[in-house]
């Protein structure tokens, strides 16, 4: 079974993020980059799924220029077999990479498609839906846990009101919530062999998929300054400060 993960280089996760000075978008320039968290548990989790003789081959797709290339070294030196960087600009919205991704998963025949949820730049949980239904293939979304056994993965996910376990035939997609997995670290020596992974570079052209947007990024701004909280003695003062200050008591 071949499973296709998609990995996205975004903003360190530890990193304050800051906009620009003329609002167009998050300042990239000169700031800590890493894998997303939530790609980082889809690749440990084909890693699992390889270990235990399931799979045979794991093949990480990232979506960006070339400086992704980095996070797919990321992604081999944890286990991945093979890498593919689709080239394109930063920005592409989600309908344009989840068109990407369908067509990378058609011509490599992935039984599995393994996706994080959500990245935590954009944070629009999207794509992995996008790809399914562009694919027509069944979805399985924030798994908790994932066994694949007879050609179906049963996937289990948290609800409100408890758990939800579904079972869907592959080829389909699955993607990641964060209790599934507890991602491992890449050893130095794993490091070096991904130097010498595989690693494939395609274009939008080659592929024949046209990446317009209909979308228009208008203005960046940071959330606006929270005053800081105060202490009251007394219920009744809580009650009072509620009706007559904040007003949301009558």
């Amino acid at each position: 079974m071949k499973i296709l993960v998609t990995v996205k280089r975004v903003v360190d996760y530890n990193v304050k993020v800051r906009v620009k000075a003329d609002h167009s978008a998050v300042e990239l320039a000169n700031v800590k980059m890493s894998i997303n968290p939530f790609c980082e548990i889809a690749v440990e989790e084909a890693i699992r799924l390889k270990e235990k003789g399931i799979a045979s081959e794991i093949v990480v797709v990232s979506v960006g220029p070339k400086s992704c290339q980095e996070t797919l070294r990321t992604a081999l030196a944890l286990g991945a077999d093979r890498g593919i960087q689709i080239e394109a600009a930063d920005g592409l919205d989600s309908l344009a990479v989840a068109k990407l991704i369908a067509k990378v998963a058609k011509d490599e025949s992935a039984d599995l498609i393994i996706m994080g949820k959500q990245a935590i730049d954009s944070d629009n949980n999207q794509t992995g839906q996008m790809v399914a239904a562009l694919l027509d293939y069944p979805q399985a979304t924030f798994a908790s846990e994932i066994v694949v056994e007879n050609n179906v993965a049963k996937v289990t996910r948290e609800i409100d009101g408890g758990l939800q376990i579904l079972s869907v035939t592959l080829p389909a997609v699955v993607t990641t919530d964060l209790r599934l997995n507890e991602p491992r670290f890449a050893s130095l020596p794993n490091i070096m062999k991904a130097k010498k992974k595989p690693l494939d570079v395609k274009t939008a052209e080659e592929l024949g998929v046209n990446t317009d947007s209909n979308i228009e990024i208008i203005t960046v701004m940071p959330p606006s300054d929270r005053k800081a909280g105060i202490k009251v003695s007394s219920v009744a003062e809580l009650v009072e400060k509620l009706k007559n200050e904040a007003k949301v008591l009558s």
